[in-house]
């Protein structure tokens, strides 16, 4: 019977590949991956021989209707990006929408993703919390940020290494030199990193050490 699935890949630690993430991926007839090279290499570490075709951010609008014939035709395709769970700041999103329109059944694996292992090892509550992924990189940056001040949960953030200072200098000034922040990188990797304390504190730590890897940042929401 035709289905998407969407299987979340390792964030670094290739062990934290799952049994059953392997077995899906084996037995679907197509693998969409967000880069068939990176994604070639998760798939040949496990002797996962499934057809793979591209879907990433650049062509996923003109490929649904495509992959929508796919299924309804009887195939079942499984959905990785990169690293991490499809569709949280990666691709899957549309697909997922047009299968649901298409009364079409999905199937979500648990696994592996960035932003969960950063909130629990900040410090910073994670009873409630907003995910905003990556920020505007230009327009509607401040209108987001002058919103979010006011947030009372904790707030996750993606952000690129080489963006992460400027990010770090704009919590400063719209949540308040002494806002808390964790930041969290190249979690599960040989060199995962968190640095914790104030907006000012953790901002002048990578001013005078750049940082290298994926990052997720966690800042504590405005106290009422």
């Amino acid at each position: 019977m035709s289905r998407l699935y969407l299987v979340p890949t390792p964030i670094g630690n290739l062990k934290d590949m799952t049994f059953r993430a392997i077995e899906v991926l084996n037995d679907v007839d197509l693998i969409l991956a967000e880069d068939t090279r990176t994604s070639g290499k998760l798939l040949k570490h496990f002797e996962i021989a499934t057809p793979m075709q591209s879907h990433h951010m650049h062509n996923e609008h003109k490929t649904v209707d495509g992959l929508i014939e796919k299924l309804k035709s009887g195939l079942s395709i499984a959905v990785i990006s990169d690293a991490g769970t499809p569709s949280i700041s990666d691709p899957g999103f549309l697909l997922v929408r047009a299968c649901v329109e298409h009364h079409i059944d999905i199937e979500c694996l648990p696994g592996a993703t960035a932003f969960v292992p950063a909130l629990v090892n900040s410090g910073l509550p994670n009873d409630k919390f907003v995910f905003e992924g990556f920020l505007p990189v230009k327009k509607g940056r401040q209108t987001r940020l002058q919103l979010l001040a006011e947030e009372s949960r904790t707030l996750i953030f993606y952000e690129s290494p080489h963006k992460l200072v400027k990010t770090l200098g704009h919590f400063c000034e719209y949540f308040g030199e002494d806002r808390k922040v964790s930041v969290s990188r190249e979690l599960t990797k040989l060199y995962e990193e968190t640095i914790r304390g104030t907006a000012k504190e953790v901002l002048d730590h990578y001013t005078n050490k750049p940082p290298k890897g994926e990052i997720v940042i966690v800042v504590g929401g405005k106290n009422k």
